[in-house]
């Protein structure tokens, strides 16, 4: 489809989905979700900006500045606002034109919106009902389609390339920061751009979220890269390990051969109907069982789109049942303080048959030099 035509589709999706829920007014800010919905990525400010969708009208609270720059990713009306007048009657105009103006309506605020924003819309209406984009805007951007997929894809393949050229360049003396450096240049020579990096040399791993420092790559050190790029609007995000030197010490070897049988397990867990809980179950008693579940940190994964993180969240507590098109890390860990650190991540989209893995570089153990 055109991108016209996906944002005509995204928006009669989100109609039928807000007569399933009962939902007369939804109400995004300047966010992924407007840009999902629309194309429309406006300068964020503190000059308002709303995207108000009704069953009957979808269009734009938008700043006269800001209408030029607008106006070329959408053909949704504007009512527009000049600083010398303020946003107020723009904005009741835009709520009759949704026919919004009645007492006690079902609104969706966008999350993500600032709270002024938010506050100015709902002060504008009569004693609304609200709550979040969780099963309108949400639960669309989180089954993926084929444009989506094939974005995600890309930036995938790319980072492979970016990692493996990475520990291609590790040697002695090397440092994190400069290891980043190379990562950042990989994806700016190759027409992407860096949506986070975190290289960890030896102790450092032991950190889930290591800033990337001076610290030097020394002969049997463990070596933890985790990175992403954004292509085309969508990024990529894997960590790979490897241990620098001759010998990997035992106990790395072991903890890491259980990391990688509790991502084998959360891939095999993964599947339609299932709940995000019963994933993240799978590698978290692989890892129990191996005696290391005080290790595992953090949850096992997050939802990745246009955002990097993003519905769903696969930890102990979700009841989130996963949908085919969900896309999702599975990426348990295990943290042993001042020695190393071992996580294997893997993106994948859900198919009716089950986890699709989005990279295409094997999780072993990556040995130098």
């Amino acid at each position: 489809m055109s991108a016209p035509e996906v944002f005509r589709d995204r928006l009669a999706r989100l109609r039928a989905r807000m007569a399933e829920t009962g939902t007369d007014l939804v109400v995004l800010g300047p966010s992924r979700h407007m840009v999902w919905l629309s194309g429309v990525n406006p300068h964020g400010d503190e000059r308002p900006v709303m995207l108000l969708v009704s069953a009957t009208h979808a269009g734009f609270l938008m700043p006269a500045l800001n209408v030029e720059a607008a106006r070329k990713a959408t053909d949704l009306p504007f009512r527009t606002w000049r600083d010398d007048e303020g946003p107020e009657a723009a904005l009741a105009a835009l709520l009759s034109d949704c026919d919004a103006t009645g007492p006690g309506l079902s609104v969706v605020l966008d999350e993500t919106m600032r709270a002024d924003f938010a506050l100015r819309l709902l002060d504008a209406m009569e004693a609304p009902q609200r709550r979040f984009t969780d099963d309108t805007v949400g639960i669309l951007r989180a089954m993926k389609d084929a444009g989506e997929y094939a974005a995600l894809k890309a930036s995938h393949l790319l980072n492979d390339e970016a990692v493996r050229a990475a520990f291609a360049a590790l040697e002695p003396g090397i440092s994190e920061r400069e290891v980043q450096g190379l990562i950042a240049g990989y994806y700016k020579s190759h027409g992407a751009t860096l949506e986070f990096c975190s290289v960890c040399f030896g102790a450092n791993a032991a950190f889930p979220h290591h800033y990337s420092g001076d610290t030097r790559l020394a002969p049997e050190m463990a070596v933890l890269i985790d990175t992403g790029c954004r292509l085309d609007g969508y990024p990529s995000d894997m960590t790979r390990c490897g241990w620098f030197g001759d010998t990997p010490d035992a106990e790395y070897q072991t903890v890491f051969a259980t990391v990688e049988a509790a991502v084998q397990a959360a891939l095999a867990a993964a599947r339609p109907g299932v709940a995000a809980s019963e994933v993240d179950r799978a590698a978290r008693e692989t890892i129990a069982a191996a005696g290391y579940g005080a290790q595992f940190l953090h949850r096992t994964g997050h939802g990745l789109g246009l955002d990097i993180h993003e519905p769903p969240y696969i930890t102990a507590t979700s009841d989130r049942i996963l949908a085919e098109g969900n896309v999702f890390s599975i990426e348990p860990g295990i943290y042993l303080k001042g020695r190393f650190g071992v996580r294997l991540e893997e993106i994948v989209i859900l198919r009716a048959e089950g986890a699709e893995v989005f990279s295409e570089m094997p999780r072993d153990m990556v040995r130098l030099p």
